[in-house]
């Protein structure tokens, strides 16, 4: 009698075990992944400070810490569970730039909310080495991700604002100011290539900032234009195909927005 009330505990543990590791709940249909850390990606081109995921359970998982734009890989939140297939996401931002102004004033903060759905997935890991991903992008959209490790983020704002630094440092910075606020002023840019374009190739986005450094209405022009509409969702060919723009094209596009500048000053 006794010998069988252990194999039948030793079962229960081992189903429930085993439940968890394939994200199925023991007594229900939904999904449940348990032993979860948490780390978000942020994409968008604010500071990311905090993020709290609900599920209609009232489980809750959270994770943040003052992410740059592009950050996020290395920032872990453990450890959690969550249910279900549909799952609440808050989190706030803010500008950076509006916040450096006055030091001692209080960060006026922009909350945001968003419904994620998620189908059910079979996690992979050991408790302790599953990652639920949160990525941020620039439209408030949230994408869930399940990995085992720490890889980098989607889209590579330090190397964008490292390359524009590199070889167009006067474009970029022409008043020599501090590495942050120059830094904040690419991912801007770059941000608005995802939000325009869907850009996230880095090539892509450095020739994207670059060119409307260069001149904003850059994209308006009938010979990117047909670049844009011929390397639609093909990575790395929009960044490729502007480096071997004909110089008379790039001597155009410097020379309109020379010519937009100078119209808006006798407007002015």
């Amino acid at each position: 009698m006794v010998k069988t009330r252990i194999k039948v505990r030793l079962a229960g543990i081992v189903f429930l075990m085993t439940s968890l590791l394939t994200g199925c709940d023991a007594f229900s249909s939904e999904p449940t992944y348990g032993g979860l850390s948490i780390a978000g990606f942020n994409y968008t081109p604010y500071n990311l400070s905090r993020f709290v995921i609900t599920d209609k359970y009232g489980n809750r998982a959270g994770g943040g810490g003052d992410l740059m734009p592009g950050s996020g890989q290395g920032s872990l939140s453990c450890c959690y569970t969550l249910k279900g297939t549909e799952f609440t996401v808050k989190w706030e931002v803010y500008d950076a730039d509006i916040a450096m102004r006055n030091l001692y004033a209080p960060i006026d903060k922009m909350h945001k909310e968003t419904i994620v759905h998620l189908p059910a997935t079979k996690i992979e890991g050991d408790l302790g080495m599953r990652v639920l991903g949160l990525h941020f992008y620039p439209d408030d959209h949230v994408e869930f991700e399940f990995r085992t490790d720490l890889r980098g983020t989607r889209i590579e704002y330090s190397a964008v604002s490292h390359w524009l630094r590199m070889n167009h440092g006067t474009l970029l910075n022409p008043k020599g100011e501090r590495d942050a606020v120059v830094f904040r002023r690419a991912a801007r840019l770059a941000a608005d290539g995802w939000l325009k374009y869907r850009f996230t190739d880095t090539k892509d986005l450095q020739q994207y900032v670059y060119y409307t450094l260069l001149n904003p209405k850059f994209d308006e022009h009938p010979a990117v234009r047909k670049i844009i509409a011929e390397t639609r969702e093909k990575p790395g060919a929009f960044g490729s195909a502007m480096e071997a723009l004909p110089a008379s094209t790039a001597e155009a596009l410097k020379r309109g927005n020379a010519a937009n500048k100078k119209k808006r000053a006798s407007h002015g």
